[in-house]
């Protein structure tokens, strides 16, 4: 016996009627998110673009409180009025000033860089003696592991080992931006006495106008053949001690010459820098890898961590490769913390439901779940997310979330279906009389996590991945539990009394 009949029509009865169209909806989901989830880009943290630009200006030698009268401060007072700048901040270090300027939301960068760039330039009056002002968009850098070369050695058998050590791992495939770091930049240096100077009749001036005269590249022209053209250069420019050595300086009269060695001492080695590194108390050189584009960071984890372990079977004695800062390892942690609740949710769910209603309820509710990550997962690169620490958090959040809606609606359909109705009747009738309530549930939780999309600044940047990932979950929660979920309710026969 049956009551309440097949009543109107729309879209829940017409899916719970033709419960293929409902099938071939949820397949699509699964399988578009099944596919996608091989091709989402894995990265640490998510690729933003923060609205700073960066103002960087070499003073050399000069102390903390010269570079700040005689650079920070005049550039402070050329860009103070510019529209688009919300707040300045500026540092002073030995050798260098940095200005940072975070720009109103909203800005265009690009117009941003140009103002900033045309009111530096446009100062005349810092010091001779600074560098041209380096001025670019503040990017973060997606670093996801760093090679330590340490041992007890020279530092400069570490560096040219880790050269070495960082070419090879850029010529790993997938793997394409890879950097030297902790180790100061070579530097060869020259030091000329004075009473050398008065013996040759020179001047200290005489030496630096022959090595900048002498230590150069040219272009020599074209000389046209049958074959074509070939284009001829001189290369004279020294990077070496010993080739800074043999530089002339003056040719006398009987063809003798005086070089750059006769006169100066030269030595090859680093600049003195305050750059260094330790690790497990011996010296180090660092080896930073990073990711661009669509490279995966656990891959290129993967990678590096094989090339450490076979490369130490070539390193000298007393010099090991070993792996530090892998950033890809929060990432994992992140996503088995995801896969273990997922699992255990999953689980109670199956558990709870299969003791209070029905095995078969249980299970389509369980897969209710699995729809909405999938489906989620499936329109990721179309809302520009990625798979990272902060989606996979988002992820979590979730999971608490998404598996509501369909036990409403699924114990809604279970009542209606023990008052004696025919299954389809029981799944029309139930998921109807929950789906305003559903709905509203869904649009309230949504309008408390788009809250997140207005933060301002480079943290809302970073949080707005956290609401696009749970309110797609969130639709597709909905989509699987008021169209998908009440079709395959709709076969629940009633007991026997």
């Amino acid at each position: 016996m049956t009551t309440g009949g097949h009543t109107r029509g729309g879209l829940i009865a017409f899916l719970v009627r033709n419960s293929v169209a409902a099938n071939l909806l949820m397949l699509l989901i699964l399988i578009g998110g099944a596919v996608t989830a091989y091709t989402v880009p894995m990265e640490v943290f998510a690729e933003t673009s923060f609205d700073f630009i960066t103002v960087t200006v070499e003073y050399r030698g000069a102390a903390p409180e010269e570079v700040e009268d005689g650079v920070c401060t005049r550039i402070e007072e050329a860009v103070v009025d510019l529209e688009a700048i919300r707040e300045m901040r500026s540092t002073a270090n030995e050798g260098v000033c940095t200005v940072s300027l975070e720009l109103i939301d909203g800005s265009d960068m690009r117009l941003a860089l140009e103002d900033v760039k045309a009111r530096v330039d446009a100062i005349d009056t810092f010091p001779d003696e600074t560098e041209k002002p380096v001025i670019r968009e503040a990017v973060p850098r997606r670093q996801v592991v760093n090679v330590a070369v340490a041992g007890t050695t020279d530092i400069k058998i570490l560096k040219q080992l880790a050269e070495r050590v960082r070419d090879e791992i850029a010529a790993l495939d997938g793997i394409t931006q890879v950097e030297l770091a902790a180790v100061p930049p070579y530097e060869v240096s020259i030091e000329v006495a004075e009473r050398d100077l008065r013996r040759f009749g020179l001047t200290f001036d005489d030496v630096a106008m022959a090595v900048r005269r002498s230590s150069i590249d040219l272009p020599g022209g074209t000389i046209r053949a049958a074959s074509g053209e070939i284009l001829l250069r001189t290369e004279g420019q020294a990077y070496r001690g010993a080739e800074f050595e043999s530089l002339v300086l003056r040719t006398r009269g009987d063809g003798t010459r005086l070089v750059l060695g006769d006169v100066a001492t030269i030595r090859d080695g680093f600049a003195d820098a305050d750059v260094g590194a330790r690790f497990d108390g011996r010296n180090a050189a660092l080896v930073q890898v990073f990711r661009v584009g669509e490279q995966s960071a656990t891959e290129i984890a993967h990678k590096v961590a094989s090339y450490v372990e076979r490369s130490n079977e070539w390193m000298p004695a007393g010099i090991e490769l070993m792996l530090w800062q892998d950033n890809s390892k929060l990432l994992e942690s992140r996503l088995d913390t995801l896969l273990r609740n997922g699992r255990a949710g999953l689980v109670l769910v199956l558990i709870l439901l299969a003791l209070f209603l029905r095995l078969r309820l249980a299970f389509w509710v369980a897969v209710g779940i699995g729809v909405s990550f999938l489906g989620t997962l499936w329109v990721m690169p179309v809302l520009g997310a990625t798979i990272n620490v902060i989606s996979l958090f988002a992820f979590i959040v979730a999971i608490g979330i998404v598996v509501d809606d369909t036990i409403v609606v699924g114990e809604n359909i279970y009542r209606h279906h023990e008052m004696g109705k025919d299954g389809a009747t029981a799944a029309i009738d139930g998921a109807r009389e929950v789906a305003v309530p559903v709905i509203f549930s869904v649009l309230t939780t949504i309008a408390a996590f788009a809250a997140l999309f207005v933060v301002p600044s480079g943290t809302g940047k970073i949080l707005g991945m956290i609401p696009v990932i749970v309110i797609a979950a969130l639709v597709f929660s909905l989509v699987e539990s008021l169209c998908i979920l009440p079709a395959h309710l709709s076969h629940l026969h009633r007991k026997r009394d």
